[in-house]
């Protein structure tokens, strides 16, 4: 074999080898993805029960409810259009509060709560998700008679 049949040959293994671990980093990457919906978009796209994703919103006032053991907690995600239910058991942020933004990350239930596997809140004044802050401001404008819709509780 010649010394150009060579390098060619060695160069095409290489594209090869790399497209190879392209296509494999794509792959672990596509499956720890955790997409971003809002309570509307989980109605819409009635979202399956063993799929993971980012639940994002307000929480809504009057609707953190804490239980005996001290850990798990209920409350109520918002985007001012529909409402989700969501238990969580673990400890909270200590920037969590009601009326203040939050995403967590989970899967829903049977029942369609959101069981929340982390919790996150935002963490300044001034800080909101661009996600968050777009899907508040879709719900704002949303007008429905008798109010937002209660949905999955």
């Amino acid at each position: 074999m010649k010394a150009r049949h060579k390098r060619l040959a060695f160069i095409s293994v290489g594209f090869a080898a790399m497209g190879l671990a392209a296509v494999f980093v794509f792959q672990a990457l596509q499956s720890n993805a955790f997409y971003f919906l809002s309570p509307s978009d989980v109605v819409k796209k009635n979202m399956g029960h063993n799929q993971a994703f980012r639940l994002g919103g307000l929480v809504e006032q009057g609707t953190l409810a804490k239980q005996s053991d001290g850990l798990a907690v209920n409350f109520i995600v918002t985007d001012h259009a529909n409402k989700i239910n969501v238990y969580f058991k673990g400890i909270l942020p200590d920037l969590f509060k009601e009326g203040k933004g939050v995403i967590a990350e989970g899967k829903l239930d049977d029942q369609g709560v959101f069981v929340a596997s982390k919790v996150l809140a935002k963490h300044d004044e001034d800080y909101m998700p661009p996600e968050v802050a777009e899907a508040l401001e879709k719900g704002k404008n949303v007008v429905q008679p008798g109010g937002p819709k209660a949905t999955a509780m």
